[in-house]
């Protein structure tokens, strides 16, 4: 995966990710929508085919790209804690 910042202003962002699905966007925007910060977020996607997707950002305070990175923090502690719980279930 590759992220491409398409658009970078003051309170928000437009990024593509290469070689990604709807999938990945839409765990990364549950994350956003979690936090008090986030004014509008967004996943885009033109064609399943011929386009990448792509995450729309707009926050209340501070850097979209910091907002951004808890919520893919955020992503991966839960995803590390259905591992876990997947691998329990597995052995009992």
């Amino acid at each position: 995966m590759e992220l491409e910042l398409l658009q970078n202003q003051d309170k928000k962002v437009l990024i593509q990710l290469t070689r990604e699905t709807l999938t990945l966007t839409n765990l990364l925007l549950s994350s956003l929508w979690q936090s008090n910060n986030v004014k509008e977020a967004a996943q885009i996607k033109e064609h399943p085919y011929l386009a990448e997707p792509k995450i729309f950002l707009k926050v209340e305070k501070g850097h979209p790209l910091d907002t951004l990175e808890k919520a893919a923090e955020k992503t991966l502690e839960s995803l590390e804690e259905l591992e876990a719980k997947f691998k329990k279930a597995l052995k009992g």
